[in-house]
C-alpha cells in the first residue's frame, strides 16, 4: 500500500508511515478539538511537495478559511491558490445532493487521476440535511467514491453525541465508509482552571488526545496519544517514538513452519501453509511474530517447538 505524508507532526509512526494513497480518513471531533487544522496541514504538506490541493468547504466560506490559516500561520495558502495549486469549492448553502450527484462528478471528469490532496471539512452538514439513512448513505457514498479517483480525502466531522461517543447517529455512517477514522478528543470537558496560555502565542493548551479508530489495509497504532497546537506549526502528537516501525513476518520463521507442517495430515498443512503464506504478505505491527504464530498452532493443538 502506498503511503503519503499526513503533515501532522508525530503522527505517520502511527500509522506505518502515512496514510493510504487514495483512501478517504475521516477526523472526528468536537469543536475547538483541531479538526480544522487537521486538514489544513495535510494539504499545506502536499503543497510543499508541489501536489495540487482541493478545499471542499461545505460552512465556512473561503476567505474566512483563509484569514484562519493565516492567523496559525499559514498565510502562503493565498499564494498558492494565486498560482492555481490550491484550489476551493465553496458548495456552503448548495443543495448537497444536487453537488454530490451533478457538479461533483463534472469535476471529477476534469481532475480525476492527478492525485491531489482533498479537504472536506465539515460532513456534518450533509449528515444533517439527509434525514433518511438510506439516502445519507448513498450521498456520503457518491461524495467519496468520486473525491478517492482525484486523490487522498482527508473529511472532518463534528462529534455532538454523548462526550467521547463515537455510537452517535451523525457519525455512524461516515465512520463505516471511510477508510481510515481519527478521533480527537478532550479527556474531559475543558475548564479554566485546565486551560493553559502558552506565552506569546495566544493558543489555549487543553487535555486534547488523538486516537486512530480504524486504518483499512494497514497497521496503527491502537492507544490514546496527547497532543497539543502550536501557532505556526499545528498539531503535534506528543510522546511519539519515531523509531515505531510495523513488522514483517520473518522468512526463517516461514521456512521452519513450512517444514513442521510437511508432518500434518494434508488438510491441516494446507490451511496452515496459505495462513503462513498470507502473514507474509502483510505487517503484523507491534506483535511479535513467534508469539503470533504460537497463538494460531495453539488452536490445532499444535506447539512451535
Amino acid at each position: 500500500m502506498e503511503k503519503i505524508k499526513t503533515g501532522v507532526y508525530g503522527l505517520n509512526p502511527l500509522l506505518d508511515n502515512g496514510i493510504n494513497k487514495n483512501s478517504v480518513t475521516t477526523i472526528v471531533g468536537a469543536t475547538g478539538t483541531g479538526k480544522t487544522t487537521f486538514v489544513t496541514q495535510f494539504l499545506h504538506r502536499g503543497l510543499e511537495e508541489e501536489e495540487e490541493a482541493i478545499y471542499i468547504t461545505l460552512e465556512e466560506q473561503k476567505d474566512q478559511i483563509l484569514k484562519e490559516a493565516a492567523e496559525m500561520g499559514w498565510a502562503d495558502l493565498k499564494d498558492y491558490l494565486e498560482d492555481g495549486q490550491l484550489v476551493f469549492i465553496e458548495a456552503g448553502g448548495m443543495e448537497f445532493s444536487d453537488f454530490i450527484k451533478e457538479e461533483l462528478p463534472e469535476f471529477v471528469a476534469e481532475w480525476a487521476g492527478i492525485h491531489a490532496r482533498i479537504a472536506i471539512d465539515p460532513l456534518t452538514p450533509i449528515v444533517w440535511t439527509a434525514q433518511d439513512k438510506y439516502k445519507q448513505r448513498e450521498l456520503i457514498s457518491t461524495l467519496f467514491n468520486e473525491t478517492k479517483k482525484v486523490g487522498t480525502v482527508i473529511a472532518t466531522l463534528e462529534e455532538h453525541g454523548t462526550f467521547g461517543d463515537l455510537s452517535g447517529p451523525e457519525t455512524i455512517i461516515p465512520m463505516y465508509l471511510s477508510d481510515a477514522v481519527i478521533h480527537l478528543r478532550y479527556i474531559s470537558h475543558p475548564t479554566t482552571s485546565t486551560i493553559e496560555r502558552l506565552d506569546g502565542l495566544g493558543i489555549a493548551k487543553v487535555d486534547t488526545r488523538m486516537r486512530i479508530v480504524k486504518s483499512r489495509s494497514s497497521w496503527h497504532s491502537t492507544i490514546s496519544h496527547p497532543y497539543s497546537i502550536f501557532k505556526g506549526i499545528g498539531i503535534v502528537i506528543e510522546g511519539v517514538d519515531v523509531g515505531i516501525e510495523s513488522k514483517k513476518f520473518p522468512d526463517d520463521l516461514r521456512e521452519k513452519l513450512i517444514e513442521k507442517f510437511e508432518k500434518l495430515p494434508k488438510d491441516y498443512a494446507d490451511k496452515l501453509k496459505s495462513m503462513i503464506e498470507d502473514l507474509t504478505t502483510q505487517d503484523i505491527g507491534t506483535m511479535n511474530p513467534h508469539q503470533l504464530i504460537s497463538l494460531i498452532l495453539n488452536e490445532y493443538d499444535i506447539t512451535l517447538g
